[in-house]
């Protein structure tokens, strides 16, 4: 028999260290494992291993460590559990749901049994992530694989997620940006436009294309003025525009905001900053803050949020002149974009002065899939005796009109720019709305900059053209705001604020959770705050909110498909913002039982599939199995989630930040919100809600996927205590060799 030497260190390592620092220090520093134990006596190797209970004077508490060879331990772990082949380890793979793994201190020779879905795929999960530093062998803490799901995630989002998300716009960040995985035009060269003017910028990327000729990258300067003519005749070359040059490549306008809220819950001052950044650029630039940063975007932006998302930022920023002169900077951008684009028309109606999602633009969007307006431009290709690559051509180079098509498009594109695409809340109507949620948000910039003027800047504010700006005036059109949200937009019999119709001149009757918006922006009096609570069971679904209400979405069908952004669907941004609404009218305790509820459908996924945080959840099924148009972001990894989702990750940190510690304690065991709610449900005779949900499941199953196989999901519950007591139930079940 060949003798072995195994070197494992006692160095001290935080069992739950980033991946990063875990498998590149202490045991894992690669030369403290030599080699791992082999065994060449044939006899030994062909013995079976008796089962051994643990002897009563065995330290049952004792912390194991398991020594594994990565690359056959994840090929044997894969071949053996990964049943549906995902590579991934979930509740629907039907393995056995058990792996034996070798302890440290025997040198690999007594063995280990780790159970249950959860466990087994945070295996998988580590050895991918050990491959990732080029660890052939590790030594793994068994904390890591039984971690308490709650901190588990976190710390994912905190150490790999952010990280994963980041991108920059230079020499090396081109490598992997360049491609546009929306570009359905002809020409993929991979392309990067840059702002008038920005004379530098142009030289950089010119430079870049000149030394590293296999990226075939073209740089083109923008004109002064942008058109939806001159944007309509680059689409058959899209690219991306130029930033500040801070990370995160392709910026989604909204979705930043949502993120940047997290990245300072996590101390990434930094990267928040940058976006703040980028947008001001975008404002000075390009006019406006984008739908995202490629040119077919330049005609439209999204929901606002510059002003409050500049104050977090702020006030994170030490306390100096050069903090200062950065807010400066942001509220003159801001003031910039409120005159220029919400202000202005066609985004301002000027009858009742209230502000909607109205883009300019021309042809056909380019960046959706390449059928997906088929079914609408067929009947006008018959009418007119073309193919209908013919008629779009025809159509997009302006040698056809079309003024339905032109109507039909032009909502289209205010869809997108109010980031709900898509919803039948706004179907064929968009660009006519005046919406609660936009008018919210200017409220906000208006009193946000009013506040700052006074607070902040001592009066002493001006706008990028030295123009003076006074909080009383602010204050005045914020109060001439709210009294035409209140005019327009609120309905008292109802107890909700709903769009308004510009052209039709009615009011919406669609029930959208952003009527919470106006409490998030402190635009509803405490009288309306007091009633919206009292509607609040309209969106409350066992998993979250759901975006609108059932009876507003209508009935779907094979002819008329579910929307994302309707029920039974729940958002991230959705959610957050209502928290801070309750939280706004000290009604705290509304608010944590939400972010309880959002929490746990996070959790519970996260635990079930293989670490997965999707774009969004059906919070009534409680499921990110969803068949809905474009499917759901977030899902599609192998062994490891390496992003999350961006405003997902956030919200789960900021969820955390608002929980208590018994909330924590028992989404740590998955307990289930209306177990844990149970005595409140009691005591606010609320039990009804509970068998509304039931019966609203049964609908959202019509339309989406359970993906719940009950015989194999991991057992983590709590004892009798209760689930302000839980206890661990992660069970390891050690057999030795003999």
């Amino acid at each position: 028999m060949t003798q072995s030497t195994i070197h494992v260190t006692s160095e001290d390592v935080d069992v739950h260290a980033p991946a990063s620092t875990y498998y590149t220090t202490g045991s894992n520093a690669g030369k403290s494992i030599r080699r791992l134990k082999t065994l060449t006596d044939s006899k030994r190797l062909n013995e079976q291993p008796a089962r051994k209970r643990r002897a009563s004077h065995d330290d049952k508490s004792k912390a194991q460590r398991f020594l594994i060879d990565v690359k056959e331990t994840q090929r044997i772990l894969v071949e053996q559990e990964d049943t549906d082949g995902d590579f991934q380890i979930t509740v629907n793979d039907l393995g056995p749901k058990t792996f034996s793994v070798g302890t440290a201190d025997s040198g690999g020779y007594r063995r280990i049994e780790i159970r249950g879905t959860y466990m087994l795929s945070n295996l998988l999960q580590e050895l991918a992530l050990a491959d990732d530093y080029g660890r052939k062998h590790i030594v793994l803490d068994e904390a890591r694989l039984n971690e308490n799901p709650v901190d588990r995630l976190s710390r994912m989002i905190r150490h790999n997620f952010w990280d994963g998300l980041t991108r920059r716009i230079d020499a090396e960040g081109l490598e992997i940006i360049s491609a546009d995985p929306k570009n359905r035009s002809a020409n993929h060269t991979p392309r990067i436009y840059v702002p008038h003017g920005e004379d530098q910028v142009f030289k950089y990327y010119t430079k870049v294309a000149a030394t590293r000729t296999h990226l075939k990258l073209e740089v083109e300067m923008l004109p002064e003025k942008i058109t939806p003519l001159y944007v309509k005749s680059i689409n058959d070359r899209p690219g991306i525009l130029a930033l500040a040059g801070g990370r995160f490549n392709e910026m989604y306008g909204w979705d930043s905001y949502f993120e940047a809220l997290g990245l300072l819950v996590d101390d990434r001052v930094d990267l928040a900053k940058g976006m703040v950044d980028n947008f001001v650029y975008e404002i000075k630039h390009y006019g406006k803050i984008l739908n995202a940063n490629r040119s077919y975007y330049l005609s439209r932006s999204q929901p606002p949020f510059l002003t409050d998302m500049a104050l977090k930022v702020y006030e994170r920023l030490p306390p100096t002149k050069e903090s200062k002169v950065w807010l400066e900077r942001a509220f003159q951008a801001a003031i910039k974009e409120y005159h220029t684009v919400w202000m202005a028309e066609p985004r301002l109606d000027p009858k009742t002065m209230l502000s909607r999602f109205h883009p300019e633009g021309l042809g056909i969007p380019p960046e959706t899939e390449a059928s997906h307006f088929d079914h609408i431009l067929e009947p006008y290709a018959k009418k007119a005796g073309l193919s209908l690559e013919a008629y779009m051509s025809a159509y997009n180079d302006g040698s056809l009109k079309e003024p339905k098509l032109d109507e039909y498009f032009l909502h289209d594109r205010a869809v997108r720019e109010s980031g709900h695409d898509t919803t039948y809340r706004y179907e064929k109507r968009c660009a006519n709305l005046a919406t609660i949620d936009l008018n919210s948000l200017l409220y906000k910039y208006e009193t946000d900059i009013a506040d700052t003027v006074e607070q902040i800047f001592n009066g002493k504010l001006t706008d990028e053209d030295r123009r003076p700006q006074v909080a009383s005036e602010w204050r005045k059109r914020a109060a001439e705001r709210k009294e035409r949200i209140d005019r327009y937009l609120w309905n008292k019999e109802a107890g909700l604020y709903f769009d308004y119709d510009t052209v039709t001149k009615k009011q919406s009757t669609y029930e959208t959770v952003t009527a919470y918006w106006a409490m998030w922006a402190k635009c509803a009096s405490q009288e309306q705050a007091d009633t919206m609570t009292l509607r609040l069971h309209k969106f409350e679904a066992l998993g979250g909110l759901v975006s609108g209400t059932e009876e507003s979405r209508g009935i779907t069908s094979l002819d008329r498909p579910n929307r994302q952004w309707d029920f039974p669907f729940g958002w991230a941004p959705h959610q957050i913002m209502t928290w801070r609404a309750f939280q706004n009218y000290d009604k705290v305790e509304v608010a944590r039982r939400l972010a309880y509820r959002w929490l746990y459908t996070i959790t519970k996924s996260f635990v079930d599939f293989n670490g997965v945080v999707p774009e969004k959840y059906d919070v009534v099924s409680m499921t990110h199995k969803v068949q809905v148009e474009y499917g759901n972001v977030g899902t599609d990894f192998k062994y490891v989630p390496r992003e999350g989702f961006g405003w997902m990750n956030a919200s789960y940190q900021l969820g955390l930040d608002l929980v208590n510690t018994q909330m924590r304690r028992a989404l740590g065991t998955c307990t289930h919100p209306d177990l844990f709610f149970e005595q409140a449900l009691k005591r606010q005779q609320l039990f009804d809600t509970i068998q509304r949900r039931k019966s609203l499941e049964a609908s959202a199953r019509t339309i989406t996927q359970n993906g719940q196989i009950t015989a194999a999901i991991t057992r983590i519950e709590a004892e009798s205590s209760g689930p302000g007591n839980p206890v661990f139930d992660f069970t390891s079940h050690p057999f030795n060799h003999q």
